[in-house]
């Protein structure tokens, strides 16, 4: 009986058969994140696809000193703001695919902004296009611009630095060469109309037309770039009229002065698109006014340039200015306007600037304007990272 209760255990005890629910299973295959280095640093695939795609932001934090120059100023006015604290939240997204067609490109930026604890953020579209064989379509910087400054802080400016919605194509040549002939929204280039029964612009007809032909290589760039700008009052009594500008910039490399410095030279002339090779104008400028029941538009003339010297690895400092000078048909509106920025940067690590910046801006008016001459000056600190 013992040994028959010991067998009949072992028996039990025995494995039995092997079911399927018993098999090891075969984990999920995992789609690892593939890298990208097509386009530069911090692409990677998107899962599934051949979307090459960069995740990126910047935070920009600036303790700002408004204009503190000759009164009345930011200081002398109760009411004014004289300092500003401010904080600025950025984020990118920019992907690229290789195509049959060629690369196509999206790019967003956004950004939020708080000034003072302000109750309420700022959010503004900075860029958002698509690139498509040569194509552009969407925001972006405006095919005009080509030097935009060594100044962070541009509480004034010598240059135009305009992001606009626009439809454009460009063409490489080979070696460095292109061309962009684009169609772009005029209201971010107007500038005060003045006319017998209303100031300003009429509703937006026609875009303006911007043309540059431009070069890249090893030593720098160079551009030549030309517009044209409808002048289309509210008054309509007032005729309309074709502003225009063109201009033309060089960028150049000169590593004898420091490993990264750089030398830029920019000119312009406008005439009725005032707005074009300047965008800080003093509220004195015009695009035309209506004189006698003619439309008689405003000329500039300005000239433009720049250093940057790399100090050492670290620090750069940069020297940029301009002088820019009106002709409106009214010497009441006649001015000179002149511009001087000066700033150090220290970036102990990549993507940390850290830097402080004085611009100062002379504006010296006609004697028929009966306006006093102004100085204004203006101080930036910023901390900034971008990731």
């Amino acid at each position: 009986m013992i040994r028959s209760a010991i067998i009949g255990a072992s028996i039990i005890l025995l494995p039995g058969p092997a079911f399927s629910a018993d098999l090891p299973i075969a984990p999920e295959p995992i789609d690892y994140l593939r890298i990208c280095d097509a386009y530069g640093n911090r692409f990677f695939y998107l899962p599934g696809t051949e979307t090459c795609l960069r995740v990126g932001g910047r935070v920009r934090i600036e303790y700002r000193l408004n204009n503190y120059g000759s009164g009345p100023n930011n200081w002398s006015d109760k009411a004014a703001t004289g300092t500003t604290f401010r904080a600025r939240g950025y984020s990118y997204l920019d992907s690229r695919t290789a195509t049959e067609y060629g690369l196509l490109r999206t790019y967003n930026s956004v950004y939020v902004t708080n000034d003072n604890d302000s109750s309420s953020n700022s959010l503004e579209l900075e860029y958002s296009f698509i690139q498509f064989g040569g194509f552009t379509f969407g925001r972006a910087q405006s095919f005009w611009d080509f030097w935009t400054g060594y100044s962070f802080g541009a509480r004034v400016t010598s240059y135009s630095d305009t992001k606009s919605n626009v439809a454009a194509y460009t063409r490489a040549f080979g070696n460095g060469v292109s061309a962009s002939l684009s169609i772009e929204s005029p209201v971010s280039r107007r500038v005060e109309l003045i006319s017998p029964n209303a100031n300003g612009y009429g509703g937006f007809k026609i875009p303006d037309a911007v043309a540059n032909i431009r070069i890249d290589q090893a030593w720098g760039s160079a551009q030549i770039m030309g517009a044209l700008h409808q002048v289309y009052s509210v008054d309509t009594a007032s005729e309309s009229a074709l502003g225009w500008a063109v201009g033309a910039g060089a960028e150049i490399k000169v590593p004898f002065l420091g490993g990264r410095d750089k030398v830029v030279l920019q000119v312009g002339y406008s005439d009725g698109a005032s707005r074009f090779p300047l965008d800080s104008w003093n509220g004195r400028i015009t695009d035309a006014i209506n004189v006698g029941g003619s439309t008689k538009t405003t000329k500039t003339w300005n000239i433009a340039g720049g250093w940057r010297h790399a100090v050492t690895d670290t620090v750069t400092a940069n020297l940029e200015g301009g002088y820019h000078t009106v002709d409106a048909a009214l010497d009441s509106y006649d001015f000179n306007q002149w511009t001087v920025t000066g700033n150090v940067v220290w970036s102990p690590i990549s993507g940390v600037d850290i830097g402080a910046e004085m611009q100062y801006r002379n504006v010296d008016f006609d004697r028929a304007s009966g306006l006093s001459d102004t100085d204004e000056i203006y101080t930036t600190l910023r901390v900034q990272r971008t990731f």
